[in-house]
């Protein structure tokens, strides 16, 4: 396999970066006494929260997560995504508006770096001295992603953006995150249908941006994803800050930023109603809030690989969907169907059989 093609695999978008730093990274931050500050009522949080916005920051987040991921056989040491999937991390990361973002994660002595100046994004992978620039052309659209990924607030918007009425939202408590005073707004789902048990989002008192983030299962005392400043400063980082030279020795790939992002498209299709049916590799969201889960097409295995080694194990189940493999966790859930699609979510397995048979074929 060739170094671009390797490179591909872990050149990640800054928008999943944010998603695997912000979401599948929640760090324990030791905690101080509960701080004595002003009562709020849950409506007034969440409305400061939704409006907080700050210029920059930059800081250093720890890591832990733990969602019940089988290991893929086969796969000695795991891979890029599944070690940003489990266990605990370290990362340095600044953001400047309107599209500025840098993440460093030092791990076993090696560092990944993911950044971006509005112009140009580089990803680097020291123990692979591999690393791939992206040039974003001047005609084609800043990238977004950059500035939406590291503001804390985005961090957060991934389970904010679930609140319905099946979610019960209050303010728990008070505690120190960072050397900083934070108001606790929790959000507990009421529908049974997802695995998600509670999320718990630490709000700084001055910003109103999330500092931490809390995970927990319905199932187990253990939080499943925990994402937290360990150190953070809101001032705006200075240029030079989002600035790669890639170190003497190391292979540079250069690739060219596609001109257009497409956005995934949600959709819950009427009964009787077909929606898209043409093949895509682009997710498509079936359901909403707590209950959404995603699909995407034209996986395939290649019969002895990793996947179908865990899929071995698996148990097989069918219904007016067709017939696949269902692969469950205490927070993930993930049917393989034997057409090609996989369907995932933080829900049980039930809901994510529910969810196939309303999608597209």
């Amino acid at each position: 396999m060739g170094v671009a093609q390797r490179s591909r695999r872990w050149l990640v978008p800054v928008t999943a970066v944010a998603v695997v730093a912000g979401v599948g990274a929640l760090g324990p931050v030791v905690a101080d006494a509960s701080p004595k500050l002003p009562g709020i009522s849950a409506q007034d949080l969440l409305a400061k929260v939704q409006t907080a916005k700050v210029d920059g920051l930059s800081g250093t987040v720890r890591s832990d997560t733990d969602l019940g991921l089988p290991a893929l056989p086969g796969v000695e040491g795991g891979n890029q995504l599944t070690d940003l999937l489990s266990g605990e991390h370290t990362a340095r990361v600044a953001f400047a508006s309107p599209d500025k973002a840098r993440v460093s994660v030092l791990d076993n002595m090696a560092e990944r770096v993911w950044t971006t100046d509005g112009k140009s994004a580089w990803a680097y992978d020291s123990s692979r001295r591999e690393a791939v620039k992206l040039t974003v052309p001047a005609h084609s659209a800043k990238p977004k992603a950059a500035p939406e990924s590291y503001d804390p607030q985005a961090v957060a918007k991934q389970f904010l953006d679930a609140i319905d009425p099946t979610t019960k939202v209050d303010v728990s408590g008070t505690e120190k995150v960072a050397g900083r005073d934070a108001y606790k707004l929790r959000l507990v789902p009421k529908t049974d249908k997802t695995t998600v048990g509670s999320v718990t989002l630490a709000i700084d008192s001055k910003t109103w941006v999330p500092l931490e983030v809390t995970v927990m299962p319905r199932t187990g005392k253990d939080p499943a994803v925990q994402l937290g400043f360990s150190a953070v400063s809101f001032d705006v980082p200075a240029a030079s800050t989002f600035a790669f030279t890639p170190p003497k020795g190391v292979k540079v790939t250069e690739e060219k930023a596609p001109q257009t992002r497409e956005v995934p498209k949600q959709v819950t299709p009427p009964k009787g109603v077909k929606p898209r049916t043409a093949d895509s590799d682009r997710p498509t969201v079936i359901g909403k809030s707590w209950e959404s889960v995603a699909m995407v097409r034209g996986v395939k295995t290649t019969g002895n690989g990793p996947l179908d080694q865990l899929l071995l194990k698996a148990p097989t189940v069918q219904g007016s969907w067709g017939k696949g493999k269902i692969v469950t966790s205490k927070m993930v859930s993930a049917l393989i169907t034997d057409d090609g699609r996989v369907f995932i979510g933080l829900v049980t397995p039930d809901t994510l059989q529910a969810a196939a048979a309303k999608a597209p074929r």
